[in-house]
């Protein structure tokens, strides 16, 4: 005989999923929620070129920190909105993040040329390497 395991939130029907989606705020008040952004990622001969896809932002929302070959982005932005009205006062929390860490190659960035522009919703990040990591030009070895 062959054994059948159902889950129990979707024996019936979808309507279970459905129901705590769409309630799933509500129940829990205002929520934090970790999202994600899109990072495209380029390396040239002269440098490592991030292109951080987040619109929407503030420049001085953002963080970025090279510590021990470690690149982090990160991004928070905190609002509170208060509604007072004659019986109530509604007050509500929204909190946005998101954190991105890039392992580099080891001591191959220039730490102080590094810089950072945000325009149109795209944060662009340009790390310089070092000369000693750069590639150099085939170099031809005369035999003697």
């Amino acid at each position: 005989m062959k054994t059948i395991v159902r889950n129990p939130r979707n024996s019936f029907s979808a309507f279970p999923t459905m129901f705590d989606e769409i309630f799933q705020d509500w129940a829990q008040g205002s929520v934090s929620k970790p999202s994600t952004v899109a990072v495209n990622v380029e390396e040239t001969k002269d440098a490592f070129l991030l292109e951080v896809v987040a619109p929407g932002f503030k420049k001085d929302e953002f963080s970025i920190h090279l510590e021990n070959d470690l690149l982090t982005i990160s991004h928070q932005k905190k609002e509170e909105e208060t509604v007072e009205k004659r019986n109530y006062t509604r007050r509500e929390h929204h909190f946005q993040s998101f954190k991105r860490s890039f392992t580099l190659p080891k001591n191959a960035i220039q730490s102080e040329g590094i810089e950072a522009t945000y325009e149109s919703g795209i944060l662009n990040i340009t790390l310089p390497k070092k000369e000693e990591v750069k590639p150099q030009p085939a170099k031809v070895i005369e035999i003697k």
